[in-house]
């Protein structure tokens, strides 16, 4: 294997030092930069007192610390995976291209390299080189011919590995791309809000006038936002429901009243004391607080990346049919968040045709599915790792294999897949995440982002110390049950009378 078998074979006791040297010192400083600016990174955002987004940085890391360990599993065990032999007729079932294509590409690849040599009267390099074009270094030959004794093929080839790994570290990549797009983005939405939240205060828009001024009577149904979300009394008023649900999430998905609406429903369930109570920047901790656990790839989605690439076969197109999960998820989940608003606009229509004082919206579990608002955010979760993972396909075989390999499909399905994925996630930056960030505090209970970190931090404290208090009261009964109780009362009064020094709030009280 000498002359041009040696230019791209050679093992490394065989290559320069300063080759091996020259690689070494890129591939330590592109990583420890990727370090650097993660650390730095983490250090920007704890000075500015970004804890939820200092956490989703974190769990960054650890996505990409698991990412190492794949990529170590798979180089450690590739010697061992091509020595593993399989039967050849196990290797012509469920294959994403079939085995036409694959003689095609053979035979292109060889008169290609006929055409080539026609002029040429060395045969033995002719076939040399043509040998190296299909990749077959001499110990893969060796890792061929040990199955080949057996009248067997290896599993996987140690090309096939190194493209399955290249796949799983683009995949993580461009999901935590994704997800950081759409929380910024979704993000600069919902501070658009800021200025409802400031004209609240600006327009004496405060809770306290329902106790401290005369009540005045509020006619419901002549309600500006009951005029807007409800549909009438009826089936075919949950019916018309739904369907302006579906179509409200494209336009004008959150009005002024809305918000309004939703923010004195929220403070007068949990913080009634607190009317200057700043529910936007509850609602950016919020978010900030789940953000950290959409970014990261759980168990369970890298199982379905799994019955992915069992199910991508040949003439099933199952990379386009699968486009339309999310696409349907997404469409699902904001109607049903649209759905949830017209839910408390009838709720109130419903029971009362005029009240005194404001109209107050009730958030409760029961308008969302099974009473559990947090499914919505699993969903969120499964629709930004699905739209990634089909983005991240089609790329990782664009450069792999090329736009016109087999498994890459045909023009007709590729571009309405490319359009979907576009159009989940802008709708979902800009309507769907917005729209989870205000419906889903319309619960029964509220988050503990309503806290700020100082306040955080002294509720744990205090819980560590009477927790200790009620180990040492232990040694007697009658200790034991005081000291219990007393942690109780004074862990009720600490929820109800901690304050947050930013918004200048008695944290609120839930009675539920």
């Amino acid at each position: 294997m000498a002359g041009g078998g040696a230019e791209e074979g050679n093992d490394l006791e065989f290559t320069p030092t300063w080759v091996v040297a020259v690689v070494c010192s890129v591939i330590v400083a592109v990583s420890f930069a990727a370090e650097r600016f993660l650390h730095y990174g983490g250090k920007f955002l704890k000075k500015k007192n970004q804890k939820p987004l200092y956490e989703a940085l974190l769990k960054i890391k650890e996505e990409l610390m698991l990412l190492g360990f794949i990529s170590l599993l798979l180089t450690v065990t590739q010697n061992v995976m091509v020595k593993i032999c399989v039967p050849v007729g196990w290797t012509h079932h469920m294959l994403p291209c079939s085995l036409k294509d694959k003689e095609k590409k053979e035979l292109e690849t060889t008169s290609h390299f006929q055409t080539f040599f026609s002029f040429s009267d060395i045969a033995g390099t002719a076939r040399r080189l043509l040998a190296e074009s299909e990749n077959e270094t001499p110990a893969t030959l060796e890792k061929l011919g040990h199955c080949a004794k057996k009248g067997k093929v290896p599993l996987l080839s140690v090309e096939a590995l190194h493209h399955l790994h290249i796949f799983i570290f683009v995949l993580a990549i461009v999901h935590v791309t994704f997800c950081v797009l759409t929380v910024v983005f979704g993000g600069l939405r919902i501070r658009e809000w800021k200025h409802w939240e400031d004209s609240v205060g600006n327009e004496n828009y405060e809770t306290t006038q329902l106790v401290t001024s005369e009540p005045t009577v509020t006619h419901v149904h002549q309600h500006a936002f009951i005029k807007d979300r409800f549909t009438g009394f009826g089936k075919d008023s949950i019916v018309l429901g739904w369907i302006k649900s579906f179509f409200k999430q494209f336009y004008g998905s959150l009005t002024k009243l809305d918000y309004v609406t939703l923010r004195l429903g929220f403070i007068m369930t949990h913080c009634r004391g607190n009317p200057k109570f700043n529910f936007h920047k509850y609602m950016i901790r919020a978010l900030e607080d789940d953000f950290k656990k959409v970014v990261g790839i759980s168990w369970y989605l890298w199982i379905f990346v799994v019955i992915f690439m069992l199910l991508n076969i040949n003439g099933w197109h199952t990379y386009f049919w699968i486009s339309f999960i999310p696409l349907i998820l997404l469409l699902a989940v904001g109607t049903k968040l649209e759905h949830v608003i017209i839910q408390l606009a009838h709720e109130v229509a419903e029971k009362h045709s005029a009240i005194e004082g404001e109209l107050v919206v009730q958030p409760r579990d029961d308008h969302f599915w099974f009473h559990r608002p947090h499914i919505v955010l699993f969903l969120i979760h499964f629709i930004l790792f699905q739209n990634a993972f089909e983005i991240a396909f089609f790329f990782w075989i664009w450069f792999t294999f090329g736009f016109d390999s087999c498994i890459m499909g045909r023009i007709r399905y590729i571009v309405p897949r490319l359009i979907i994925g576009v159009f989940i996630q802008l709708l979902c930056s800009y309507s769907t995440l917005p729209l989870y960030a205000i419906v889903t505090q319309m619960g029964t209970h509220f988050k503990k982002a309503i806290f700020d970190d100082q306040v955080q931090a002294r509720l744990v404290g205090w819980a560590q110390k009477a927790k200790k208090k009620g180990l040492r009261g232990d040694n007697s009964q009658s200790g034991q049950g005081s000291s219990h109780v007393g942690a109780g009362i004074q862990l009720g009064s600490v929820f109800r009378r901690a304050s947050a020094p930013e918004d200048n709030v008695i944290v609120p009280r839930n009675d539920g």
